[in-house]
């Protein structure tokens, strides 16, 4: 009777240990994927809000309860200051005006563009520019000869450089002329994946960012009413034909580093509960996301 009791006790422990090994090791895989997660920054282009000044889109996104931003170069920076825009070459007195209401609304510029200077020297004020103000890519669509010089900036200011593709004829419309690109480059050179624009191209999203794999390094996520049409506009996240859900279910899987943008080009005048459904979307998709095998 003592021999059968130890053996039970025996077999208890050995299950209980069991089972705090199942726990600790689903706890590690949980840490694993919400750091996956983590990596992503979720923002809006304030070309959305293109109609406002940039002190005015900064207000929008923090309504929609977004911490980033991704700022275009041209954008009136605030009705007080005139003529003042994003441009890169703003003065430090403008950096810090701006600086500081980011502060206040508790947001971050992520990623500018689309921008792609001329000279060397331009380049080298926009790395400038961006490394002042914490900017962490750089949305671009340079030509081809610039890529080496662009390449070393990248490296030295550790600045990420993602090429973005307007839809066909441009010279980036398809993605695998992009990778060939890149592929040979320092990780920091990657691909800014406007899904939106491979849709009026005809190109399959899904697709390209499983062909292009860890060389996308930021998105201008959209969902349109219509694929491969040139005139087809933007719709709320999970309601058109880019299938948003799979997209972020294939980031996830490639384990992306990088900004989110959300371009939302329609409804212009009043498109803020527009953005704010597809934050609502994203958060809904994200947060079921670790459950995805």
């Amino acid at each position: 009777m003592l021999r059968s009791t130890s053996k039970i006790k025996f077999v208890g422990v050995i299950f209980i240990l069991a089972c705090m090994c199942r726990v600790s090791n689903a706890s590690d895989t949980d840490q694993f994927e919400d750091d996956i997660i983590s990596n992503w920054d979720l923002a809006v282009q304030t070309w959305t809000f293109r109609q406002f000044t940039l002190f005015e889109a900064i207000d929008k996104a923090a309504a929609a309860g977004l911490k980033y931003v991704e700022v275009f170069p041209g954008q009136r920076i605030s009705a007080e200051h005139g003529d003042a825009n994003t441009h890169f070459n703003m003065s430090a007195q403008m950096r810090k005006v701006i600086k500081d209401r980011l502060d206040e609304k508790g947001v971050s510029i992520r990623a500018y563009g689309v921008v792609h200077p001329d000279q060397e020297q331009q380049w080298r004020n926009l790395f400038e520019f961006c490394k002042d103000m914490g900017i962490q890519t750089i949305t671009s669509e340079p030509h081809p000869d610039q890529l080496d010089m662009v390449e070393q900036l990248c490296i030295a200011y550790d600045i990420n450089l993602g090429i973005h593709n307007h839809p066909e004829p441009t010279r980036y419309w398809n993605p695998e002329t992009v990778f060939e690109l890149v592929k040979d480059r320092d990780k920091r050179v990657g691909v800014c994946a406007d899904i939106g624009h491979w849709m009026r191209s005809g190109i399959d999203p899904l697709e390209a960012l499983k062909m292009l794999g860890d060389r996308v390094n930021s998105l201008h996520m959209k969902d349109l009413n219509e694929f491969g049409s040139r005139d087809a506009h933007d719709v709320v996240w999970g309601t058109g034909k880019a299938n948003v859900d799979k997209l972020l279910k294939q980031l996830y899987r490639q384990g992306f580093k990088g900004v989110i943008s959300i371009e939302y080009e329609h409804n212009w005048d009043n498109n803020l509960p527009e953005v704010k459904k597809c934050v609502e979307h994203y958060n809904k998709v994200v947060s079921n996301l670790s459950n995805d095998k």
